[in-house]
């Protein structure tokens, strides 16, 4: 059993989980922004419930619930909340987001977040759990953007983090769901590489919108002053 993945507030047991704790969450779940604080969360496709915890951890009055409709993740996440520090406001459910937003009915959150699966069928393994972890068909973003704008409040915000190549498909099917950019932030490994991820945000307001850039590295291991104070509230060492 691999060890578990220590932050400064809680620790993530993963030896479950196809997907394990990476940059993409982490930058997730540190950067996203609500005016205010918000009364409650949804995690979709929560994974090891990283992303859950951070927030848990930035919001001290929140609910959150997570969805995970691997198993074997399901159980982990669920092990992870019920060993942190907020185990009291952390709740997940079995189930695919599509099931998740056609089942529920008057309820609506101020906050959704999502790290969902983006790679392409071509680059599909044996391994089923990492195929849904991973691969878009498991949550198209039409699905992911209708369900995000029928349970999202009309003051709230939907976050998740995509490749850059896929940031242009993502706002056009937003603005089919009324759902328009409010803030992008471009991820680049380091200041000559290629913009990697897009970090965006969405609400049903349309106003101009929040674009930056964000450097992982100056070199290798050594990391931008942005990015370590974007993270340094939750990783022990950078």
């Amino acid at each position: 059993m691999s060890a578990p993945f220590q932050f400064k507030q809680f620790s993530i047991k993963q030896d479950q989980c196809a997907m394990k704790v990476g940059t993409d969450g982490v930058l997730l779940g540190a950067w996203v922004q609500y005016n205010g604080i918000p009364d409650t969360i949804l995690d979709v496709g929560s994974g090891t419930g990283v992303i859950s915890l951070m927030l848990a951890q930035r919001y001290s009055n929140s609910e959150i619930e997570a969805i995970e409709i691997d198993q074997n993740a399901f159980q982990q996440a669920v092990d992870n909340f019920e060993n942190a520090p907020w185990a009291d406001r952390l709740f997940c459910f079995h189930a695919s987001f599509q099931e998740y937003f056609q089942e529920v009915e008057d309820l609506t959150y101020d906050l959704i977040i999502s790290n969902p699966p983006f790679f392409s069928s071509s680059q599909k393994s044996t391994d089923e759990s990492r195929n849904i972890a991973r691969f878009e068909e498991a949550l198209p973003f039409e699905h992911l953007f209708y369900g995000a704008s029928k349970l999202l409040n009309d003051q709230g915000n939907f976050a998740l983090i995509i490749p850059f190549d896929k940031e242009k498909q993502a706002i056009e099917i937003a603005e089919r769901m009324h759902l328009h950019p409010q803030r992008i932030t471009r991820v680049k490994g380091n200041s000559e590489s290629p913009i990697k991820r897009s970090l965006m945000q969405f609400g049903f307001e349309k106003k101009a919108v929040d674009i930056s850039e964000l450097v992982i590295e100056i070199s290798r291991h050594k990391y931008t002053a942005e990015y370590i104070d974007l993270v340094k509230d939750f990783y022990l060492k950078l």
